[in-house]
């Protein structure tokens, strides 16, 4: 039987930082989907990508330069 692997790729940005609630601010994947990736089907990976793009369009405190 032949293994097909994921082909979704990685929403990782290299901004890795997370907020108080364990998602990325790069990615806003959770801490959890992170670890998972690289295990996950291709299925999941989707429903991840799915679950990420929410938190994006949901983030409520928008990002100021105080500098």
């Amino acid at each position: 039987m032949k293994t097909t692997l994921p082909t979704t790729t990685s929403p990782c940005v290299r901004n890795c930082c997370l907020d108080n609630n364990n998602i990325c601010i790069g990615c806003f994947r959770s801490l959890d989907e992170i670890l998972e990736w690289h295990r996950a089907s291709e299925a999941r990976r989707k429903q991840i990508l799915a679950n990420a793009k929410a938190r994006q369009e949901n983030k409520s405190i928008p990002f100021t330069n105080d500098s």
